[in-house]
């Protein structure tokens, strides 16, 4: 089973989900999305707490600070130990960077890269793929708010996975051929041009560019458009 929380700290809403137990942290960690961002309390157990970015936010890295403290509160409020205590440091990180090996035990996981963004800002630095959070204390209405959200349901992931390779494919299919109407069309419009100075010129460079004005200085050349209209 998997819980399914939404957050309006952002428009639109977030979604946020945790597995009920370890064993479910297994699927969650095999089956996650490339949009999805993984949180836990640092050095303590709790949830694994994911993020599923909306499409208005473009990175993880500018997760609007609203939303991160839902997603931190959650974490603190599933963990036994740190639920009882302030100041807890919770980490984040993109999915694909969670590392998953045989030997480890059930719901256990790794970095693929263990730079924390913290120990480089003092650089004016943000490469690290681990980024952290501080709460201060458990905040109430955060968890309550979020609670009363909760939905509680069974996840085909496979059949969830197939879905979103289908859609994401369709997207790009459709931005595709936008891009290759938008090409054509621009094509087009330049051949159009080309084809345009091309006819100027063929009149331009006629014998009329010879003649003399009243005070015998060389006359004016006219465009093809001209030309045309005093042929008219």
């Amino acid at each position: 089973m998997v819980l399914f929380f939404t957050s309006n700290a952002v428009n639109p809403p977030a979604i946020i989900y945790m597995g009920k137990d370890k064993e479910e942290n297994e699927d969650l960690i095999r089956y996650g999305w490339p949009q999805d961002v993984w949180f836990h309390v640092d050095k303590l157990s709790s949830a694994h707490v994911y993020l599923r970015l909306p499409e208005t936010i473009e990175s993880w890295e500018n997760i609007p600070q609203e939303l991160l403290v839902d997603c931190a509160q959650l974490v603190k409020a599933n963990s036994i130990e740190g639920n009882k205590k302030d100041n807890l440091t919770i980490i984040y990180t993109p999915w694909d960077n969670l590392k998953k090996t045989g030997d480890m035990a059930v719901g256990q996981v790794a970095f693929h890269q263990n730079n924390r963004a913290s120990t480089l800002l003092t650089l004016g630095l943000n490469f690290g793929l681990i980024h952290v959070v501080h709460i201060p204390e458990r905040v109430n209405a955060i968890v309550n708010r979020l609670n009363k959200t909760k939905v509680v349901r069974e996840v085909d992931y496979e059949q969830e996975r197939i879905d979103r390779i289908k859609a994401e494919s369709a997207i790009r299919k459709a931005a595709a051929l936008e891009k290759k109407k938008a090409d054509a069309e621009l094509a087009r419009q330049r051949e159009a041009e080309k084809a345009a100075r091309s006819y100027d010129n063929l009149f331009t460079n006629m014998e009329y560019e010879d003649e003399e004005d009243e005070n015998g200085e060389p006359k004016e050349r006219k465009t093809g458009t001209q030309l045309e209209e005093d042929f008219m």
